[in-house]
């Protein structure tokens, strides 16, 4: 909150152009994978409404990608879990009758190449396989820790934010976090969200329930997403992987974005993320004449933006926005339709769609004021969620 007030989270509008979910899309169209459903159940309209408009597949072909709602298949009531989800939703899996089954989360920002995972897969003759990524040993407290047997591979637990991990095999100070990344095979897959279903003490849950049932088979390994290597990807983000779960890992992804040579590169052409911004003329910056130019420094800036006599620093800027004279933009995320009044002081932001900044207005100035007017997270970065009228 306040970005998911009106959309659910893979909705939400990352880096300029896209939404979250484009970024999972992406790496599946890129591997080749073209049958795609998405379980959606919270506020979904804005989700659904983009993969209608932007994730249009050759039916020719047979692929699509389709938003699937909760459609109460099994009784009055609504998904009661990830689990459940795919429970509620074994017939997409009948219709196709797949051997193998990838379940992707929706909200994280990354590059990989599922087809690798896959692989991984089939060679191991495990019933699941699930992406981690290594992580400090220090920091284990924070993640789903996986912990692994001597051989590296073989799951031997699967814990919740463990005080007491252990380091892996071949590197005492790292563990693996769970990624939230899966490939099942088929049948695994139906028969443990079946079973699980009858269970009235889980709380069906991929992580919580699924996969440490499968590890109390012993049928569960790890994918170290360390050895996926995505084509155009450079030494500083190959391995990248965020988790935008809080306000201040979204406007630190974002940051990610506009160094020089930045952590997560959106210029790889060998691994497009792909999407769909309409059809905004280019961007535009006008005046330049003493202390009324228009400039943009150290940021990215998205078709249709007018930058008119202002400032924008460090800051990604999404379509149709204008900035006006004077103005200063800092350090910022600014969403679609967004409108900075002139004289406007912007620093340390995240500013939902269709906000007026009246003339003269500070954000991000003064903290202690900005608490009682907006959320402000616990790093100090002020939200403004979508059309919040915005106080002098």
């Amino acid at each position: 909150m306040p970005l998911t007030a009106d959309r659910a989270k893979p909705g939400v509008p990352f880096g300029g152009i896209y939404r979250m979910i484009d970024f999972v899309l992406s790496n599946l169209a890129n591997a080749g994978y073209l049958k795609i459903v998405v379980l959606t159940q919270y506020k979904s309209h804005s989700l659904d409404r983009h993969i209608s408009k932007t994730w249009r597949m050759s039916t020719l072909l047979g692929n699509y990608v389709t938003p699937v709602p909760a459609q109460q298949r099994l009784g009055p009531r609504w998904f009661a879990g990830s689990a459940d989800a795919i429970y509620q939703s074994l017939n997409l899996i009948n219709d196709e009758s797949p051997d193998y089954v990838i379940v992707f989360g929706a909200d994280h920002i990354y590059r990989m190449d599922p087809k690798q995972m896959v692989n991984d897969h089939i060679a191991s003759g495990a019933a699941v396989t699930v992406a981690g990524i290594r992580q400090p040993l220090s920091m284990a407290d924070q993640f789903g820790v996986i912990d692994v047997g001597a051989d590296g591979k073989k799951i031997s637990a699967f814990r919740e934010k463990p005080r007491d991990a252990q380091g892996l095999p071949d590197s005492p100070d790292e563990v693996y976090a769970s990624m939230g990344n899966y490939v099942f095979t088929a049948r695994a897959l139906c028969e443990a969200v079946t079973a699980d279903a009858q269970n009235p003490d889980s709380k069906h849950d991929m992580g919580g329930n699924i996969i440490p049932m499968l590890v109390e088979r012993g049928e569960a390994n790890v994918y170290d997403f360390r050895d996926n290597d995505v084509p155009g990807s450079t030494e500083r983000d190959l391995g990248y992987w965020r988790d935008v779960g809080t306000l201040d890992s979204f406007y630190e992804a974002h940051m990610d974005l506009i160094a020089t040579l930045p952590i997560f590169n959106l210029y790889n052409h060998e691994w497009p993320i792909f999407t769909n911004y309409g059809s905004w003329p280019p961007a535009k910056f006008v005046h330049g004449y003493d202390d009324r130019q228009g400039r943009a420094i150290e940021s990215m800036i998205s078709p249709g933006v007018v930058v008119s006599g202002a400032l924008v620093e460090r800051s990604i800027i999404s379509p149709n926005v204008r900035v006006n004279s004077w103005a200063h933009v800092e350090g910022s995320v600014l969403m679609e339709g967004v409108s900075v009044g002139r004289r406007s002081v912007i620093r340390n932001a995240i500013i939902d769609k269709n906000v007026i900044i009246p003339e003269g207005a500070q954000i991000g100035v003064d903290l202690d004021r900005d608490r009682k007017l907006y959320t402000v997270s616990d790093s100090g970065v002020v939200v403004i969620g979508k059309g919040q009228k915005v106080e002098l």
